[in-house]
C-alpha cells in the first residue's frame, strides 16, 4: 500500500439540483471546463492509503478555489459565472445569488475539504496529491493564455507546500513512468499550486500538485470529440503509468 492520498477534486460531472432550472450550459462547454476522466485516471484505490475525489461539476462549484472567492468579484472563483472559455454558465438573470452561493458552498466545497482533514490525520500517509488536468494551450482567462504547456506541471508553491527534493524525485518518477523527456515536467509553471495546496499543505503532510496534459488522451486516435468519449484503454494505460510513477518514490 503506497502511503499517498489523492484528491481529485476536477473530475466530478454532477449538476447540483439546486442550479438545474438556472442553467444555460451545454454538455460541450461542461466538459471542456472539467478535467474529464481525472477520476478514472488518478483513482488509486486499493494501492494508495486514500483517494477522495468530487462528484460535482467544476463549473458549478470549484473545490479548488477559496470560499471568499465569490462572484461578481471573481467571475473564475469558487461558483463561476463563466467558464474558463468564457462561456455563460447560466440562463441571464438566473445566476446564483448570495444566499443560494452560500448554500453551495456549504453544500459541496466545506464538506469536500472536510474529508481532505480527516483523510491527512491518517499517520500513515506521507503524501498528499491534488490531481487536475490542463488544456494543452491555455484557455482565455489564463495567465498563460494561448502558450503550449508542457506534459506534466508539478506545484509546491515554490517550496511553500513540499520540499524541492520531493517534488524533483516525483518529477523523474513521472518522467520514467510516462517514456517522456524529464523537461516535458514543468515544475511551478504554468501552476504554483492551488487553494487546496494552499490550505492543507502548510502542515506535517507534504503537498503536491499534479496536472496532466489533455493532449496525452483528449486527442486521436483515443478520443471522440463528438460522443465525448475516450478509448478506455488508454485512461488504463495512463493510470498504470501514474501508479508505477508512485511507486518510483521513496516515501
Amino acid at each position: 500500500m503506497l502511503p499517498v492520498l489523492l484528491s481529485i477534486p476536477h473530475g466530478g460531472t454532477e449538476t447540483p439540483d439546486e442550479l438545474r432550472d438556472r442553467v444555460c450550459i451545454t454538455p460541450q462547454d461542461l466538459f471542456d471546463d472539467g478535467d474529464a476522466f481525472t477520476a478514472d485516471i488518478y483513482d488509486l484505490s486499493g494501492d494508495v492509503a486514500g483517494v477522495v475525489k468530487a462528484h460535482v461539476a467544476r463549473a458549478f462549484v470549484d473545490l479548488n478555489r477559496a470560499p471568499e472567492e465569490r462572484p461578481p468579484k471573481h467571475p473564475d472563483g469558487v461558483v463561476k459565472s463563466a467558464t474558463c472559455f468564457e462561456r455563460p454558465i447560466y440562463r441571464p438573470g438566473h445566476e446564483p445569488d448570495a444566499a443560494l452561493t452560500a448554500r453551495l458552498i456549504e453544500r459541496y466545497h466545506t464538506p469536500y475539504h472536510t474529508r481532505l482533514e480527516e483523510a491527512v490525520a491518517d499517520p500513515t500517509v506521507r503524501l498528499a496529491l491534488d490531481c487536475h488536468s490542463m488544456l494543452a494551450v491555455a484557455p482565455p482567462i489564463g495567465r498563460d493564455a494561448g502558450t503550449s504547456r508542457p506534459l506534466f506541471c508539478l506545484s509546491n508553491r515554490d517550496g511553500a507546500t513540499a520540499p524541492h527534493s520531493l517534488l524533483e524525485e516525483l518529477a523523474a518518477a513521472m518522467a520514467a513512468a510516462f517514456a517522456v523527456p524529464r523537461e516535458a515536467v514543468g515544475l511551478n509553471h504554468p501552476f504554483k499550486g492551488g487553494y487546496i495546496t494552499r490550505r492543507h499543505g502548510d502542515g506535517r503532510l507534504p503537498w503536491i500538485q499534479v496536472e496532466m496534459n489533455r493532449s496525452l488522451y483528449l486527442e486521436e486516435p483515443w478520443f471522440d470529440r463528438d460522443a465525448l468519449e475516450v478509448d478506455p484503454g488508454r485512461i488504463t494505460e495512463l493510470r498504470d503509468r501514474f501508479r508505477a510513477a508512485l511507486r518510483r518514490l521513496r516515501l
